[in-house]
């Protein structure tokens, strides 16, 4: 059974959530404050839930705290028109964001796609390890490595990272890009968080990052040299 903190100071607000996601089979424990040592620390829990605007430490604080020790998936809600909550929270290593007001259906849902992601038993290739260059990536033991060094990846990074290392070569369009780290259709600003996961994902590659910009089109993982070609 996955367990899923709530971080919300709207009580009434975290209740219905949790009757919406305990039907699913999923343990709920509800947090009300961010200074709540379980928000910044949720060891043991298989997603967060985290508002942004909180009483004493804000949603942002909080997932920074988190990022520093660990990649538990987190789904911010934000406010209904902010944009700029998002793409911060992208930047931050949210896994997806809900704005307010919503459906808790829709939430639920997001829940559960994000859980998938993050639970994903085994790739689709025929071996679980992809490799590309200089990179490794094992989608069942969620693992990448570059040069053999860990990269330390959100699962919409992971996810990121995996859609275009399956098309190698190959420009992968934004929306298919989002709907594989965000389990999103391409919609209004999804292009601009898109580019934000980009973004951080060439930063953790480091120098000399392999993917690259389509115009118009989206982005793609280069090939590696191959001299005895």
């Amino acid at each position: 059974m996955s367990r899923i903190l709530v971080v919300d100071d709207d009580a009434d607000l975290a209740e219905m959530i949790a009757e919406y996601l305990r039907p699913e089979g999923l343990a709920v424990d509800l947090a009300h404050d961010g200074a709540d040592p379980r928000a910044a620390t949720p060891a043991g829990y298989d997603l967060v839930v985290l508002d942004v605007m909180l009483p004493n430490r804000s949603g942002f604080e909080i997932l920074k705290a988190i990022r520093r020790t660990s990649s538990v998936p987190v789904i911010l809600l934000t406010a209904r028109d902010g944009e700029t909550d998002r793409v911060v929270g992208l930047e931050l290593g949210a896994d997806d964001y809900v704005p307010k007001p919503f459906n808790p259906r829709e939430l639920a849902a997001r829940v559960r796609a994000v859980l998938r992601r993050a639970e994903r038993a085994a790739p689709l290739a025929p071996s679980p390890e992809l490799r590309v260059g200089d990179v490794v990536l094992n989608a069942a033991a969620r693992l990448a490595l570059r040069a053999g060094r860990p990269l330390d990846l959100t699962s919409a990074e992971f996810a990121l990272l995996e859609c275009l290392l399956r098309r190698v070569g190959t420009p992968v369009p934004r929306d298919a890009l989002a709907a594989a780290a965000l389990g999103r259709q391409h919609g209004a600003g999804l292009d601009r968080n898109v580019d934000t996961l980009v973004s951080k994902l060439r930063r953790k590659l480091g120098a000399d990052d392999p993917i690259r910009t389509v115009r118009n089109i989206g982005y793609l993982y280069a090939a590696p040299f191959d001299p005895s070609s």
